[in-house]
């Protein structure tokens, strides 16, 4: 079950296998069924998980009520409402299992513990955050520059196995685009093949 959890920070951090088993205590294991919420807007988030199989949407609602798609959570991904968790904020973002899921959570208190008790966990969660904070802003300027078709390449490429496991409104959902003009794309993508 930590196999994954410590592949994952191994890319970022090296720890012994006694120092991972100290950092690897405060996690526990949840499991999510689909459709189950895990953050709703207006809560405060307590905590990152890290996503050991399953998926997960990270949406928010817009002024008219439509979703709109943050990220989607796969095996390896973090989920969590930055903001909130920092900033001590009511969320903004809903999170919402759309497969059963497994996740390894930890809770903000027990994180900011392993600070203390282990400093290279900071080091960790700073160059994770730095990471995502980049995905973040690379995301903002596809939506902001680049065509729904080239967005919804870009989809096929960051997440290949996932167009078949979630609808197409919740991938129109994530491009910004109608349910029926992803239908247009999708058919002259195909076309084009």
């Amino acid at each position: 079950m930590f196999d994954l959890l410590y592949k994952n920070i191994s890319r970022h951090i090296h720890l012994s296998e006694e120092e991972f088993q100290q950092f690897s205590v405060p996690f526990t294991l949840k499991e999510y069924k689909k459709k189950e919420i895990v953050l709703k807007e207006g809560e405060h988030c307590l905590f990152e998980g890290f996503v050991l199989e399953g998926c997960f949407k990270v949406y928010f609602l817009n002024e008219d009520g439509l979703e709109q798609t943050l990220y989607f959570a796969v095996k390896e991904w973090w989920i969590t409402d930055l903001d909130s968790l920092i900033n001590n904020v009511p969320s903004t973002l809903n999170i919402e299992a759309l497969e059963d899921s497994k996740v390894l959570m930890i809770s903000r208190k027990d994180k900011e513990n392993l600070y203390e008790t282990m400093p290279q966990t900071e080091k960790l969660f700073r160059i994770m955050n730095q990471k995502s904070s980049a995905a973040l802003q690379r995301r903002i300027l596809s939506l902001m520059s680049k065509t729904a078709d080239k967005r919804y390449l870009d989809f096929l490429e960051k997440y290949p196995t996932l167009e078949q496991r979630i609808t197409q409104q919740q991938v129109a959902a994530y491009l910004g685009i109608s349910h029926e003009f992803l239908s247009k794309i999708r058919k002259k993508t195909t076309l084009k093949k």
